[in-house]
């Protein structure tokens, strides 16, 4: 069995071929994919797997992005730490939807509900996809954090965050003076913030608008920036993003 991983966190790629290694399957991992933009490139420059385990937030935005460029005929499995995606998640005909983490009863159940089903197209109504698509994307209204605070938490508005970065696998925020840790997953702050004002420029950094002091171009088309407050933090806007990351900033 052929597998394609779409997966923009390494740390979860690797948790689940480990888990895949555990299974009873027999299969080969052909590529890992971090973003909705190389996604599409290799599906068109490849023939289809025989199986995708797909996350739904990747690098440059989400993968239902990908339905929307090109028609994929392989069955998928999606992955995330975010169940309001469920329902949604099976509209594009997936097999199964793994919560993060995932767990192996849970996988080996997936892959046995695979190897009963035969779904040979995930093609998507047009008119499905980009209601999907928008609804997920809708700014939400959040405005205050539970962040540590010695012994204790304490709840800082979310207007009062610079910037958000993951470090040794714990997130932390920033704001005018001071750093809080976070008890939430970048991926699972960014899903609840307002995209007009915040930006996650790659898989561990999220900023907001008006922390923003300089921009520079970088090497490798990427973007470089200067924010308030960089407690020796270097900001580098991924590649795949610098285009959308501009048109974000024009907005």
């Amino acid at each position: 069995m052929n597998i394609l991983i779409v997966e923009d966190e390494p740390r979860a790629a690797n948790q689940l071929q480990n888990l895949l290694s555990n299974s009873v399957f027999d299969f080969e991992i052909l590529t890992i994919i971090d973003s909705v933009e190389d996604a599409v490139t290799w599906f068109q420059k490849n023939t289809a797997p025989d199986l995708v385990f797909m996350d739904i937030q990747l690098a440059d935005g989400l993968s239902f992005e990908i339905f929307q460029k090109i028609e994929v005929t392989a069955p998928i499995i999606f992955t995330t730490a975010f169940d309001q995606y469920a329902i949604e998640a099976f509209k594009v005909n997936s097999i199964d939807y793994l919560l993060k983490p995932i767990k192996q009863n849970d996988l080996d159940a997936a892959l046995d509900k695979f190897s009963k089903t035969k779904i040979v197209s995930n093609f998507i109504e047009p008119t499905i996809l980009k209601e999907l698509l928008n609804s997920m994307q809708t700014p939400q209204k959040r405005s205050g954090i539970l962040v540590k605070e010695g012994s204790g938490f304490v709840q800082i508005r979310i207007s009062e965050l610079l910037y958000v970065y993951s470090q040794d696998s714990i997130t932390f925020g920033v704001t005018h003076n001071k750093r809080y840790i976070i008890d939430e997953t970048v991926d699972q702050l960014y899903s609840s913030l307002d995209t007009t004002k915040f930006y996650r420029i790659n898989r561990g950094q999220i900023i907001s608008k008006f922390s923003i002091q300089k921009i520079e171009s970088y090497f490798n088309h990427r973007v470089k920036l200067s924010l308030r407050n960089p407690r020796d933090q270097e900001f580098i806007v991924s590649r795949q993003k610098t285009s959308d990351f501009k048109d974000w900033l024009n907005k």
